[in-house]
Parts: structure tokens; sequence; C-alpha cells
């Protein structure tokens, strides 16, 4: 636990000291052990053919009399003193016969066989540690067998201290290991030098993610590397500009629909305890009484508003398209706004200039589409003024447009227009019944069809909505083709 509560070049340094230590250990335990075999095949080999050529030239001519028995110990001296290993000669029965030893190994036995009495005495061997617990070091022990005229003639025997061995082991690994903890030292200093430069631009960043949590989102990392932590750092300060925006849209909306809500409230309020307490007399109650109906509505609709968008934001538009003649729909809107548009002094034309008005979509939807829009233009359009509804079809699409010839939209509001409870001053000041969620509704069920829908507005002169629909035969042909290649595809196969 304490290891995961450390920071994070701690525990770089950890892990690089963890791996280093094991990677040295084993390296070290390798290198020491297959150096001191080395060293001890290569010892043996020396000792054997050094035993074979004492034997050849100087003990056969011992036992051929042509040395004496001072000359082969005064050789066997010598050879002792050039190997520094003990040198010791037994005849055809294990007896000693001559005997030379290096600095601090016992002297030689009487007999091989005071040692082992089953000792081989006419096979080579060769044994390795204290041989019968005579030498108090470890040795290499050579014994090479005699002949004379084919016949066993007994045995000449060496043995080399392994302490020698130890001390050119140890310079094998100086030299080695010496240049290995060097560059363990440069690496350490390497990877504290990228880790700072790494950890520092992510320290940056934890300290901007610790102000964004505190809602802070301003906050610049200050990090321009083109890297992988350069485009976290981008990642992160783009996700606090969005948060930004949504905490300014959570205030916008609060703002809004409190806005919204107070007003008709305030009204019905207002007017209920008029009433109550008789400042409106009963005459003119049933007035104010359709005003405080009216204001019910609104806020029925921009109840019924919110849980719509609620609910496209948490499972999206439900679509269930079908072929339907979109020109209905539109005749249908007309139909109902003609009274209004009389009592208003509003005209109402329709220009259809499609062939095919058959459409595939949720006709459902499209209707509320087509009655947003024309809300909106009746809205903004004064007395004395038309309304134009337009239909084109252009290949397998059919364009709808609804315009107006109202006051316009202003090139800063244009941009706002889709945006949720987003009203113009003149909107609000005139137009009581608005919620502002109308068009971003619209926006949202056309983007669900995968359609697009555009504005185009000029102040004082009016504002055109257009939006697209595919074609049901589009739709159908579509359909048909992809039928055509799976029925092909299985006719292949």
């Amino acid at each position: 636990m304490k290891f995961l509560n450390r920071s994070i070049f701690d525990k770089i340094i950890l892990v690089f000291l963890a791996i280093t230590i094991v990677a040295f250990s084993s390296l070290l335990f390798y290198t020491v052990s297959s150096t001191r075999s080395s060293l001890e095949e290569e010892r043996t080999e020396v000792l054997t053919k050094e035993a074979f050529l004492i034997s050849e030239q100087t003990i056969v001519m011992y036992m051929n009399n042509l040395y004496d028995l001072d000359t082969l110990q005064m050789n066997l001296d010598y050879y002792s003193e050039s190997l520094d290993a003990s040198i010791w000669f037994f005849d055809a029965k294990g007896i000693k016969v001559a005997a030379s030893k290096a600095a601090g190994h016992p002297d030689c036995p009487a007999s091989i066989k005071l040692l082992d009495y089953d000792f081989e005495l006419e096979a080579m061997q060769t044994f390795s540690g204290k041989f019968y617990d005579l030498f108090t070091d470890e040795v290499i022990t050579v014994a090479i067998p005699i002949k004379t005229n084919e016949k066993p003639s007994g045995m000449v025997m060496l043995h080399s201290t392994v302490s020698q061995l130890h001390e050119l082991q140890k310079r094998v690994v100086n030299n080695l290991y010496v240049p290995f903890l060097l560059f363990v030292i440069i690496g350490f200093g390497f990877i504290g030098i990228v880790s700072r430069k790494v950890l520092r631009p992510v320290r940056k960043i934890v300290d901007a993610a610790e102000e964004y949590s505190k809602g802070n989102f301003e906050v610049k990392t200050g990090i321009n590397q083109k890297d992988e932590i350069g485009q976290l750092a981008s990642s992160l300060e783009y996700m606090a500009s969005e948060l930004q925006k949504l905490d300014d849209y959570r205030k916008a909306f609060i703002s809004n629909i409190s806005h919204d809500f107070r007003s008709p409230l305030t009204s019905i309020k207002g007017y209920a305890e008029a009433m109550i307490d008789g400042t409106i007399p009963p005459e003119k109650q049933d007035r104010y009484l359709s005003i405080i109906v009216d204001e019910t509505k609104r806020l029925s609709k921009l109840t019924s508003s919110l849980l719509e968008l609620n609910d496209f934001d948490s499972y999206g538009i439900w679509l269930m398209p079908k072929a339907f003649d979109v020109i209905d729909l539109v005749k249908g809107a007309i139909n109902t706004y003609e009274g209004r548009c009389i009592e208003k002094g509003v005209s109402i034309i329709l220009n259809n200039h499609a062939k095919d008005t058959v459409v595939y979509a949720d006709k459902m939807k499209i209707q509320q589409v087509i009655y947003n829009l024309l809300d909106n233009a009746f809205k903004f359009t004064p007395a004395g003024k038309k309304i134009y509804f337009t239909l084109v079809d252009k290949g397998d699409k059919i364009f709808i447009s609804v315009k107006d010839e109202g006051m316009g939209i202003s090139r800063d509001d244009i941009k706002k227009i889709w945006t949720r409870f987003y009203k113009t001053d003149a909107s609000r000041g005139k137009d009581k019944n608005g919620t502002g969620l109308g068009l971003s509704i619209t926006k949202e069920i056309i983007k669900a069809h995968k359609e697009n829908i555009d504005v185009v507005s000029t102040e004082g002169v009016g504002s055109e909505f257009t939006f697209t629909l595919t074609k049901a035969e589009a739709m159908g042909k579509k359909q048909t083709d992809i039928t055509d290649i799976l029925t092909a595809d299985k006719k292949g196969k």
C-alpha cells in the first residue's frame, strides 16, 4: 500500500532499481558460475597435459633406471614450483615413491590405499574438492596411470588449489561488472532526467485537473508539447472548455426556465388573488380566467417540451418511419392556422413544385417540425404580410421551406436560434407564448432522420427555414438494391 501511495517518479526509480538488482544478481550468479566452471575445466586440462608430460619425461625415465631417486625428486620439485601444485608418485601397489608438495599442501600419504583401499590405479581420474579431506581448501586433482611395456607401473597425481582460480575469477568479474555498474549509474541519471521532464508536465496536468474539479475551467496547463502528454493536455483543456460551456448552459437553463415559469405563475397567482379579494369584479372574471387558462397551457407546453428534450438526451429520438404524403401534413397545418391567420391578417401561400411528395420518415415527428416552423413564422409575421410554404424535389430529396416576411434575424442571433431556451429580445417582448424550445426540438428531429435543416434570414425582410426529407421511392430502391445484392450473394454461394 505504501508503494501505491508514492509518486510516479518514486515508482519509476524503485521499479528500475528492483529490475537492476534482480538483473545484476542473476547476471552475477551466472557469470561467477560459468567463469568458475570454465576456469576449472581449463585448469583440469592443463594439469592433465602436465601430468602426461611429467609421466613421459621424468617418471618413465626413472623407472627405466635413467634417473636415480634424487634426480626424480629434484625434477618433481621443479614441476611443483612451476605449476604451484603438489605432485605425488605411487608405484603399482599404491605405495608412495616420491612426492613434492606446494606451499600449504599436506604431505603425501605413505600409500594411496590408506585413503581408499579400492582406489583405482589403472584408470585416469579427476577429482574436485578436498580429496578425502586431506586438504583444508578445495583442490583440483588429476590422477594419470603409468605404464611401461604395456604393464601398469604406478600413478602420478597432481593437486592444484582452487584459490588461484578464485583470484583470476575475481579479476574477470571486476573487469565485467565495473562497466556494468557505471552503466547502471548513468542509467539512473538518465531516467531521473527523463522522468523529471515527463513528470513535470504531468504535475501541471494534475494541478489543472484539480482546478477544474473546483469549477475553475479557465486554467490552462501551459503545455505545448506535440507528444502524447501534449495531446492529453490539449484534450483536458478542450474538456474544460466544454465543461465551461456546459456550466454556462446550465446557468442559462436555470435562468431561462426560472423566467419562463415565473412569468405565467405570477400572472396566475395575481389574477387568482385579485378575483378572491374582489379586486376584479365578477362581470370581468371570465376574461381573466381565460388568461389564467392560457398561462396554464403555456406552462403545460413548456413542461411537455422539456420532457421531450430530456427523452431525446437520455434515449435518443425513437423513430417509426413509414411512407406518407408530406403535402397532406403541410395542408393540415395551413388549415389549422387559417382562423388565426384571418384574425391577424396574415396570408399563407402554398407553392408545390414537387411531382412526388411521398416521403419515408416518422409522420408524427415531421408533423411536429412543420407545426413548429409554421408557428415560428406566424409569430414574427406582422399583419398584411405573407407566409410561404414551398416544396421542391431534387433527386432523391424533397426540400420543404417555410418563409415569412417578418423582422428577420440578426447575424448574431442566427447562430443561436437552435440553442435551447434562446429567444430574441423582440420575441421575449412581443410573444408571451414561446418557450424557446421549438427550434431546438425541430433540429433534433431532423438530425435524427439524418437530414439537414438550414435558415437564411435578412433583417427587415424575413426568414426562410428549409429542411430535407428522403423520398419513399428512393428509400424503397435502396432496400431493393440491398435485397438484390444479398440474393446475388446467396446464388453465388
